[in-house]
């Protein structure tokens, strides 16, 4: 009998047996990192990623590291008897789930941030089957279930041409990698003129290298926004005062709140997220099948009762029920 894969749970997560670990928050000796979102990366030594990972990696933190770039679907021995597989999580270009086989502590499959919807600037997600699932449960309450893409973005598009027409600049608040990018080619339909703030045109030409084709756009120009929508990060106080008549959206899943436009401090905010919703998360157990469910992020805890309920082994890290585990803490 396989004996359980042990797990710590510390700014990131740790797998002692193999001395990696699972998208590290603080510089570590080895660390997989599933996306370059900056809450998932550090000045490592080692890291193991995608190749398209690296790239964003690299124009985001730059410095010299050992990096393995591992494409999707091809087992590396990642330590003496384990073998990790990457697949893709849907959550923005690049971004990556780990599976991790070995015969004396069975699969474990590690999703990251992640999303089963289809995406418009983002691989489709992958769900392979494994014996011990690990995943982030950020919108894991009810609640949190998402309304169509296609109706979300017709509803964003009639909103920047609305604003055009009243004579002001929409400009749309999102993360200068993979939200802004998946923004940028949800316009496509918009007939409008884009402008990118300088960090998101920076991240867009990288997409554009790794063979993602977006509809026209430019720089952001002050003496020129007249007519355009503008992308750019919610942070870019700076630009943002640059504008004479704006209307700010924030492009976020937490837009399903009631008083989101409060709390971003913004004329409309819309539900497109790069994360699964509820139902997303419910089917993305479904289809890996796992024996047993570790739960982290967002809702972990509320999660992790609503799949024990469905009868599924689930126990959320970070949180007392993990001490019901062979877990270390």
């Amino acid at each position: 009998m396989a004996s359980p894969w042990e797990v710590r749970y510390r700014k990131g997560l740790h797998l002692p047996q193999i001395g990696w670990w699972l998208d590290a928050q603080a510089r570590a000796e080895r660390s997989f990192v599933s996306h370059a979102h900056s809450d998932h990366i550090a000045r490592h030594q080692e890291i193991l990623c995608t190749p398209a990972t690296a790239r964003f990696l690299h124009a985001r933190m730059p410095g010299r590291r050992i990096v393995t770039e591992l494409p999707w679907g091809r087992p590396h021995a990642l330590a003496s008897g384990v073998t990790a597989t990457l697949h893709p999580a849907g959550h923005i270009l690049g971004s990556s789930q780990i599976l991790l086989e070995s015969a004396e502590h069975g699969s474990l499959l590690y999703t990251g941030d992640f999303k089963l919807r289809p995406g418009l600037a983002a691989e489709p997600c992958a769900t392979p089957r494994a014996d011990t699932l690990i995943m982030e449960t950020t919108f894991g309450l009810p609640r949190y279930v998402f309304p169509p893409e296609t109706e979300v973005i017709a509803q964003l598009v009639a909103f920047c041409r609305q604003t055009v027409a009243g004579g002001a600049t929409p400009a749309l608040l999102c993360y200068s990698l993979g939200k802004s990018q998946e923004v940028l080619c949800a316009l496509a339909t918009a007939g409008l003129p884009v402008m990118l703030q300088a960090e998101t045109l920076r991240l867009t030409r990288i997409y554009e290298q790794l063979g993602v084709v977006f509809p026209s756009y430019r720089e952001f120009d002050a003496r020129e926004v007249g007519g355009h929508v503008v992308i750019c990060p919610a942070h870019a106080s700076g630009l943002l005062s640059r504008i004479p008549a704006v209307r700010t959206a924030a492009i976020t899943g937490w837009a399903l709140d009631a008083g989101a436009i409060y709390r971003y401090r913004c004329t409309a905010a819309f539900p497109l997220s790069d994360h699964a919703d509820f139902a997303g998360l419910l089917r993305f157990v479904e289809l890996v099948q796992p024996g047993r469910v570790l739960t982290m992020h967002g809702f972990a805890r509320e999660f992790a009762a609503t799949l024990r309920a469905r009868g599924v082994d689930a126990l959320a890290l970070g949180h007392a029920n993990q001490l019901d585990l062979s877990l270390s803490p």
